[in-house]
């Protein structure tokens, strides 16, 4: 009787890569002890959302060029796809304005058939990031680089916005700046007011009415209120077209193979945005929800398929989209099902209202995305870039005039360039997170072994830069079971705005597990920063958490364990 050769086994490699691509382990993760509470939290919140996203995804659709039927339909698809295979319970994907700004230069060259091509090729690109697990390389771009990125797209949305508000149709061009200037040159010279003042009655209420209610969403009364005056006046205004009552069948868009080199360079720039802002948006849902909980190279898999199936059905490429997943986190989402929920309900409104979508001033949608970019412009960021170094500030206003001048992937190149050369030039040695011997410095009244247990003390040695930041952040915030975390300050001589603001992120963290942060040694240069970034009385509690030396930090820590241990509150 023959031997049966076994099936020789799957290296071990080939399976976490294959695994990325399997959503099943994920949602037994997420999903274990779902129930009717849950449920009924995600149904609220994916309608919640579903009525923030469909005035953007007209609007996103319109200024890209596309239209509001391929905006629709990227909510749509897109964010069913990233939902089921994404790395993020939070993460709400749609097109956004950054993509937008890119689209646009890219449909006025190439044609909306060459864009379905460039998203499937965008996402074939980011499927292949995730499965060669390069996630973290995306997620460490600093945060100079990530503020001037985000600002100089917010002013390209406002500036792409100008047109529509006057009434007036953009020229062809590649960058905005001309194009804008040759719209308003129009305007004065055959000017139209009512688009202006719609644009303008748009704009207000979205800035106002949150202030009135929170529960009614201002870009459905705006898009309601607008559409309802210019109907009701008559107004001679541009409007959008109609949606189709139904989502089209899938088909291949029109492939010339001699055609493919020429594109690779739009698609990477499509795949590398996509990839930077859903990311973005993801480590901002886990910041709100105050958890650690995305995977980004299962992230970036879901995205890419996303954006490899939503063009099939008429769709644009598609990112994370930091706004809408915001909405969700508030309003109570416990999981993607939120995202899915949001997609089928944009189906629904699809289904029943698509055909009043001719109605809606072009105007409207003009007003709603003015008060995107001017929700998005980070000035509180800026702000404190410019108290810290000159050489973060100067990354940040480079990597955003080449945004709004040039284009987005070589405004991140520029910013990286800049922000790698000036750490060279400063970096000294490469700082490490060493953990300390708590038995030296403990206190003669303290039971060493408690303290011991419920007290991590680390020494950080050398310049603590972007480079290294993102490491400590996530080794800190790793930390399970403790009371307190003592950071030795001693060896860290310089902190740079990237450094300072991964300390914040690692006291939020803490402080929302009721750990506290204590100093022990800090320097002159990062206490002075922290000051200058007004972070220093928020990290030390006041300067009461900053210590001279780590005997005198360790022994307050002791009192903080042993007040927790007799079931006292905290001290300050």
């Amino acid at each position: 009787m023959s031997a049966i050769t076994p099936a020789p086994a799957t290296p071990k490699g080939a399976r976490e890569v294959l695994s990325l691509l399997n959503p099943a382990p994920a949602w037994k993760r997420e999903f274990a002890g779902y129930g009717q509470e849950k449920f009924l939290k995600d149904l609220l919140a994916g309608v919640t959302v579903a009525i923030v996203a469909l005035p953007l995804a007209l609007a996103f659709g319109v200024v890209s060029g596309a239209g509001a039927a391929a905006g629709v339909i990227t909510a749509i698809i897109a964010g069913l796809v990233a939902a089921v295979f994404g790395g993020s319970r939070y993460q709400v994907t749609g097109p956004t304005g950054a993509m937008t700004v890119v689209l646009l230069p890219i449909i006025s060259q190439y044609g909306m058939t060459q864009v379905y091509v460039i998203g499937i090729m965008a996402g074939l690109m980011l499927v292949v990031i995730g499965l060669a697990r390069l996630g973290r390389v995306i997620d460490r771009i600093p945060w100079p680089v990530i503020t001037g990125f985000t600002n100089g797209i917010a002013v390209i949305i406002a500036l792409q916005q100008v047109p529509a508000a006057l009434g007036l149709k953009a020229p062809h061009g590649e960058t905005i700046l001309p194009t804008t200037w040759a719209v308003v040159q129009d305007f004065l010279a055959r000017p139209h007011w009512a688009p202006l003042g719609l644009t303008l009655v748009s704009f207000g209420i979205m800035l106002l009415w949150p202030r009135v209610t929170t529960r009614v969403p201002a870009g459905i009364v705006a898009l309601l209120v607008v559409t309802g005056a210019a109907t009701a006046l008559h107004l001679d205004v541009p409007r959008i077209s109609d949606i189709p009552k139904g989502l089209p069948l899938p088909h291949l868009p029109a492939l010339n193979f001699s055609e493919l080199p020429a594109l690779v360079g739009p698609a990477v720039s499509v795949a590398l945005l996509a990839g930077i802002e859903s990311l973005l948006s993801a480590i901002v849902a886990d910041g709100m929800a105050r958890v650690r909980d995305y995977r980004p190279n299962r992230e970036l898999v879901g995205q890419g398929l996303a954006n490899i199936v939503s063009p099939l059905f008429g769709g644009i490429p598609s990112t994370g989209a930091i706004a809408r997943t915001a909405v969700g986190v508030k309003s109570g989402a416990q999981t993607r099902m939120t995202a899915i929920i949001h997609a089928a309900v944009l189906l629904v409104i699809v289904l029943s209202l698509g055909r009043y979508a001719a109605l809606v001033p072009l105007a409207v949608l003009s007003g709603i995305l003015l008060n995107t970019a001017y929700r998005m412009f980070e000035v509180d960021a800026v702000k404190a870039l410019q108290r810290s170094t000159k050489s973060d500030f100067v990354t940040m206003l480079a990597t955003m005039g080449v945004t709004v001048v040039f284009d987005l992937i070589l405004a991140i190149e520029i910013g990286l360039l800049i922000a790698g050369l000036l750490f060279i030039q400063r970096l000294v040695h490469t700082p490490t997170l060493h953990e300390m011997d708590i038995d030296r410095n403990a206190p003669r009244e303290a039971n060493v072994e408690l303290l011991k247990e419920r007290v991590l003390a680390f020494r950080v040695d050398g310049p603590l830069f972007f480079a290294v930041s993102g490491r400590m952040l996530e080794h800190l915030t790793s930390q399970q079971e403790v009371d307190v975390i003592v950071l030795r300050m001693r060896r860290a001589t310089s902190l740079d705005a990237s450094g300072a603001h991964a300390l914040e992120a690692i006291f939020d963290d803490l402080t929302g597990r009721h750990i506290k942060l204590l100093f022990s040694g800090l320097q002159d240069q990062p206490r002075a920063l922290l000051r200058r970034m007004d972070l220093y009385g928020k990290l030390t509690t006041g300067g009461e958490h900053d210590f001279e030396g780590t005997t005198d930090a360790i022994t307050h820590a002791w009192s903080h364990v042993h007040r927790r241990v007799q079931g006292h509150p905290w001290p300050a």
